[in-house]
Protein backbone atom coordinates (compact mmCIF):
# COMPACT_ATOMS: atom_id res chain seq x y z
CA UNK A 1 0.00 0.00 0.00
CA UNK A 2 2.68 2.47 0.89
CA UNK A 3 4.38 1.30 -2.38
CA UNK A 4 1.37 2.70 -4.49
CA UNK A 5 0.91 5.42 -2.45
CA UNK A 6 4.61 6.52 -3.04
CA UNK A 7 4.21 5.78 -6.94
CA UNK A 8 0.79 7.88 -6.88
CA UNK A 9 2.56 10.26 -4.84
CA UNK A 10 5.56 10.41 -7.87
CA UNK A 11 3.12 11.10 -10.50
CA UNK A 12 1.61 13.25 -9.13
CA UNK A 13 4.51 15.36 -8.89
CA UNK A 14 4.93 18.97 -11.84
CA UNK A 15 8.19 17.60 -13.01
CA UNK A 16 6.63 14.06 -13.98
CA UNK A 17 3.11 15.78 -15.27
CA UNK A 18 5.46 18.12 -17.40
CA UNK A 19 7.15 15.24 -18.79
CA UNK A 20 4.17 13.33 -19.53
CA UNK A 21 1.96 16.46 -20.94
CA UNK A 22 5.70 16.84 -23.63
CA UNK A 23 5.27 13.01 -24.01
CA UNK A 24 1.43 13.22 -25.17
CA UNK A 25 2.49 16.57 -27.13
CA UNK A 26 5.57 15.19 -29.38
CA UNK A 27 3.00 11.92 -30.09
CA UNK A 28 0.69 14.24 -31.38
CA UNK A 29 3.16 16.69 -33.34
CA UNK A 30 4.61 13.79 -34.97
CA UNK A 31 1.23 12.34 -35.95
CA UNK A 32 -0.09 15.44 -37.26
CA UNK A 33 3.77 16.18 -39.05
CA UNK A 34 3.40 12.40 -41.28
CA UNK A 35 0.17 13.20 -41.76
CA UNK A 36 0.55 17.26 -42.95
CA UNK A 37 3.84 16.11 -44.76
CA UNK A 38 1.93 12.94 -46.64
CA UNK A 39 -0.76 15.42 -47.41
CA UNK A 40 1.79 18.12 -48.71
CA UNK A 41 3.59 15.67 -50.76
CA UNK A 42 0.61 14.34 -52.58
CA UNK A 43 -0.94 18.11 -53.32
CA UNK A 44 2.13 19.37 -55.11
CA UNK A 45 2.17 16.11 -56.81
CA UNK A 46 -1.00 16.19 -58.23
CA UNK A 47 -0.40 19.64 -59.37
CA UNK A 48 1.93 18.56 -62.05
CA UNK A 49 0.07 15.43 -63.09
CA UNK A 50 -3.14 17.75 -63.28
CA UNK A 51 -1.78 20.11 -65.73
CA UNK A 52 -0.20 18.94 -68.88
CA UNK A 53 1.85 22.09 -69.27
CA UNK A 54 3.66 21.61 -66.13
CA UNK A 55 6.43 19.64 -65.83
CA UNK A 56 5.95 15.71 -63.90
CA UNK A 57 9.27 15.95 -63.52
CA UNK A 58 9.78 19.11 -61.34
CA UNK A 59 7.14 18.63 -59.29
CA UNK A 60 7.61 14.52 -58.58
CA UNK A 61 10.72 16.18 -56.81
CA UNK A 62 9.33 19.37 -55.20
CA UNK A 63 6.82 16.97 -53.14
CA UNK A 64 9.19 14.87 -51.91
CA UNK A 65 11.39 17.45 -50.52
CA UNK A 66 8.39 19.39 -49.20
CA UNK A 67 7.68 16.07 -47.63
CA UNK A 68 11.21 16.10 -45.91
CA UNK A 69 10.96 19.65 -45.03
CA UNK A 70 8.15 19.41 -43.18
CA UNK A 71 9.12 16.50 -41.39
CA UNK A 72 12.54 18.36 -40.22
CA UNK A 73 10.50 21.08 -38.99
CA UNK A 74 8.31 19.02 -36.52
CA UNK A 75 10.93 17.33 -35.46
CA UNK A 76 13.18 20.33 -34.48
CA UNK A 77 9.48 21.40 -32.69
CA UNK A 78 9.46 18.27 -30.69
CA UNK A 79 12.91 18.51 -29.85
CA UNK A 80 12.93 22.36 -28.62
CA UNK A 81 9.91 21.19 -26.16
CA UNK A 82 12.45 18.76 -24.46
CA UNK A 83 14.84 21.67 -23.92
CA UNK A 84 17.43 19.82 -26.47
CA UNK A 85 19.17 22.74 -27.93
CA UNK A 86 18.52 22.24 -31.58
CA UNK A 87 21.51 24.85 -32.78
CA UNK A 88 23.76 22.15 -31.75
CA UNK A 89 22.65 19.63 -33.94
CA UNK A 90 22.08 21.69 -36.93
CA UNK A 91 26.13 22.66 -36.35
CA UNK A 92 26.75 18.66 -36.07
CA UNK A 93 24.86 18.23 -39.48
CA UNK A 94 27.00 20.82 -41.01
CA UNK A 95 30.26 19.63 -40.51
CA UNK A 96 28.85 15.95 -41.16
CA UNK A 97 27.41 17.64 -44.54
CA UNK A 98 30.40 18.85 -45.53
CA UNK A 99 32.41 15.94 -45.03
CA UNK A 100 30.23 13.85 -46.22
CA UNK A 101 29.95 16.61 -49.57
CA UNK A 102 33.97 16.36 -50.04
CA UNK A 103 33.89 12.51 -50.53
CA UNK A 104 30.94 12.73 -52.79
CA UNK A 105 31.79 15.41 -55.06
CA UNK A 106 31.40 13.93 -58.15
CA UNK A 107 27.92 12.81 -56.62
CA UNK A 108 26.75 15.90 -55.49
CA UNK A 109 27.85 17.67 -58.78
CA UNK A 110 25.32 15.40 -60.42
CA UNK A 111 22.70 15.89 -57.94
CA UNK A 112 23.28 19.72 -58.17
CA UNK A 113 23.18 19.75 -62.52
CA UNK A 114 19.63 17.88 -62.09
CA UNK A 115 18.33 20.47 -60.00
CA UNK A 116 19.54 22.81 -62.73
CA UNK A 117 18.14 20.35 -65.22
CA UNK A 118 14.74 20.14 -63.54
CA UNK A 119 14.14 24.13 -62.52
CA UNK A 120 14.94 25.35 -65.83
CA UNK A 121 13.81 22.20 -68.20
CA UNK A 122 16.06 23.09 -71.23
CA UNK A 123 14.03 19.71 -72.15
CA UNK A 124 11.27 17.35 -70.96
CA UNK A 125 10.26 14.09 -71.53
CA UNK A 126 9.54 12.49 -75.06
CA UNK A 127 12.11 15.09 -76.66
CA UNK A 128 14.65 14.08 -78.87
CA UNK A 129 17.64 15.06 -77.66
CA UNK A 130 21.60 15.31 -78.31
CA UNK A 131 23.70 15.33 -74.77
CA UNK A 132 27.37 14.93 -74.26
CA UNK A 133 27.82 12.97 -77.62
CA UNK A 134 24.36 10.45 -76.76
CA UNK A 135 21.32 10.72 -78.84
CA UNK A 136 17.86 9.63 -78.11
CA UNK A 137 14.43 10.25 -76.75
CA UNK A 138 14.27 11.71 -73.02
CA UNK A 139 12.74 8.96 -70.99
CA UNK A 140 13.14 10.28 -67.26
CA UNK A 141 14.90 13.47 -66.15
CA UNK A 142 15.84 12.02 -62.17
CA UNK A 143 18.06 13.80 -59.90
CA UNK A 144 20.93 12.07 -60.66
CA UNK A 145 20.71 11.09 -63.81
CA UNK A 146 18.68 11.36 -67.32
CA UNK A 147 18.02 8.34 -69.23
CA UNK A 148 17.67 8.21 -73.23
CA UNK A 149 16.25 5.64 -75.72
CA UNK A 150 17.91 5.60 -78.80
CA UNK A 151 16.51 5.02 -82.44
CA UNK A 152 17.16 1.16 -81.81
CA UNK A 153 15.59 1.60 -78.83
CA UNK A 154 18.87 0.91 -76.37
CA UNK A 155 18.87 2.26 -72.95
CA UNK A 156 21.65 5.12 -72.54
CA UNK A 157 21.89 6.28 -68.81
CA UNK A 158 23.98 9.95 -68.76
CA UNK A 159 24.83 11.52 -65.29
CA UNK A 160 23.41 14.94 -65.13
CA UNK A 161 26.85 16.63 -64.56
CA UNK A 162 27.31 15.24 -67.98
CA UNK A 163 24.51 16.92 -69.34
CA UNK A 164 24.32 20.08 -67.66
CA UNK A 165 27.89 20.76 -68.28
CA UNK A 166 27.79 19.87 -72.27
CA UNK A 167 25.34 21.33 -75.12
CA UNK A 168 22.22 20.40 -75.62
CA UNK A 169 20.73 19.81 -78.53
CA UNK A 170 17.31 19.60 -78.51
CA UNK A 171 15.40 18.83 -81.99
CA UNK A 172 11.90 18.84 -80.86
CA UNK A 173 11.64 22.31 -79.34
CA UNK A 174 10.61 23.74 -83.00
CA UNK A 175 7.80 22.50 -84.97
CA UNK A 176 9.21 23.19 -88.25
CA UNK A 177 12.87 22.38 -89.06
CA UNK A 178 15.58 23.09 -92.26
CA UNK A 179 16.70 19.89 -94.56
CA UNK A 180 19.63 20.16 -96.32
CA UNK A 181 20.49 17.60 -99.60
CA UNK A 182 23.57 17.36 -101.91
CA UNK A 183 22.65 15.85 -105.27
CA UNK A 184 25.77 15.38 -107.63
CA UNK A 185 25.58 15.16 -112.10
CA UNK A 186 28.47 15.19 -114.04
CA UNK A 187 29.68 17.79 -116.01
CA UNK A 188 28.47 17.02 -119.09
CA UNK A 189 24.85 17.31 -117.52
CA UNK A 190 22.77 20.40 -118.90
CA UNK A 191 22.15 22.45 -115.64
CA UNK A 192 19.42 24.26 -116.69
CA UNK A 193 17.55 20.52 -117.06
CA UNK A 194 18.63 19.28 -113.74
CA UNK A 195 17.88 22.35 -112.02
CA UNK A 196 13.94 22.07 -113.99
CA UNK A 197 13.54 17.94 -112.51
CA UNK A 198 15.09 19.15 -109.31
CA UNK A 199 12.49 22.27 -108.66
CA UNK A 200 9.68 19.91 -110.36
CA UNK A 201 10.51 17.46 -107.30
CA UNK A 202 10.00 20.16 -104.72
CA UNK A 203 6.82 21.58 -105.85
CA UNK A 204 5.29 18.38 -106.32
CA UNK A 205 5.56 17.45 -102.73
CA UNK A 206 3.61 18.94 -100.38
CA UNK A 207 5.11 18.33 -97.36
CA UNK A 208 7.66 20.88 -98.30
CA UNK A 209 6.86 24.67 -96.84
CA UNK A 210 6.45 27.53 -99.27
CA UNK A 211 7.78 30.07 -97.03
CA UNK A 212 10.70 30.07 -96.65
CA UNK A 213 11.24 29.29 -100.42
CA UNK A 214 13.13 26.06 -101.27
CA UNK A 215 16.66 26.79 -102.50
CA UNK A 216 17.67 24.90 -105.39
CA UNK A 217 21.37 26.07 -106.19
CA UNK A 218 24.28 24.29 -107.87
CA UNK A 219 26.73 24.70 -104.77
CA UNK A 220 30.32 23.00 -105.75
CA UNK A 221 32.34 22.05 -108.81
CA UNK A 222 34.46 18.61 -107.47
CA UNK A 223 36.74 16.95 -109.53
CA UNK A 224 34.51 14.94 -111.01
CA UNK A 225 30.48 16.21 -110.49
CA UNK A 226 28.90 19.39 -110.01
CA UNK A 227 26.83 19.10 -106.66
CA UNK A 228 23.32 20.88 -106.28
CA UNK A 229 22.43 21.76 -102.78
CA UNK A 230 18.62 22.05 -102.13
CA UNK A 231 17.79 23.87 -98.58
CA UNK A 232 13.86 23.02 -97.93
CA UNK A 233 11.91 23.45 -95.14
CA UNK A 234 9.16 20.82 -93.26
CA UNK A 235 7.69 20.07 -90.17
CA UNK A 236 10.00 18.62 -87.67
CA UNK A 237 7.71 15.57 -87.84
CA UNK A 238 8.54 14.77 -91.75
CA UNK A 239 12.26 15.57 -91.53
CA UNK A 240 13.24 12.10 -91.94
CA UNK A 241 10.91 10.56 -94.12
CA UNK A 242 11.35 13.64 -96.47
CA UNK A 243 15.31 12.94 -96.52
CA UNK A 244 14.31 9.63 -97.03
CA UNK A 245 11.83 9.67 -99.74
CA UNK A 246 13.39 12.97 -101.72
CA UNK A 247 16.43 10.78 -101.56
CA UNK A 248 15.11 8.11 -103.73
CA UNK A 249 13.25 10.16 -106.13
CA UNK A 250 15.73 12.32 -107.59
CA UNK A 251 17.51 9.31 -108.37
CA UNK A 252 14.27 7.74 -110.12
CA UNK A 253 13.40 11.33 -111.52
CA UNK A 254 17.39 12.14 -112.88
CA UNK A 255 16.88 8.12 -114.38
CA UNK A 256 13.83 9.11 -116.10
CA UNK A 257 15.99 12.43 -117.48
CA UNK A 258 18.76 10.74 -118.53
CA UNK A 259 20.94 12.82 -116.40
CA UNK A 260 24.34 11.02 -115.03
CA UNK A 261 25.05 11.05 -111.44
CA UNK A 262 28.91 10.27 -111.73
CA UNK A 263 30.44 8.14 -109.25
CA UNK A 264 34.57 7.48 -108.70
CA UNK A 265 36.44 6.40 -111.49
CA UNK A 266 40.15 5.86 -112.38
CA UNK A 267 41.97 6.74 -115.56
CA UNK A 268 45.05 4.37 -116.57
CA UNK A 269 47.05 5.87 -119.30
CA UNK A 270 49.57 3.88 -120.32
CA UNK A 271 53.49 5.23 -120.76
CA UNK A 272 54.83 2.65 -123.94
CA UNK A 273 54.33 1.69 -126.85
CA UNK A 274 53.36 -1.76 -128.66
CA UNK A 275 57.06 -2.25 -128.97
CA UNK A 276 57.61 -1.07 -125.56
CA UNK A 277 59.29 2.05 -126.15
CA UNK A 278 58.63 4.59 -123.78
CA UNK A 279 56.52 8.14 -125.13
CA UNK A 280 57.27 11.26 -125.13
CA UNK A 281 55.30 13.77 -123.89
CA UNK A 282 54.27 16.27 -126.53
CA UNK A 283 55.57 20.03 -125.80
Amino acid sequence: MSVLLSLQSFLSTQPVIDFMTNILAAICVLLVTFILSRWVKSSIARMGFKYDQLDDTLFVFLSKFSQIVVIIVGATFVLNSFGVQTTSIVALLGAAGLAVGLALQGTLSNFAAGIMLIVFRPFKQGDFVSVSGQSGTVKEISIFTTELATTDNLQVIVPNGQVWGAPITNYSVYDKRRLDLVFSVSYGTDLGRADTVLADLVAGDARIHKGPDPLIKVSALNQSSVDFTLRLWCDASDYLTLKFDMTRSVKEAFDAAGIEIPFPTTKIVNSTDPNGVPQQAAP
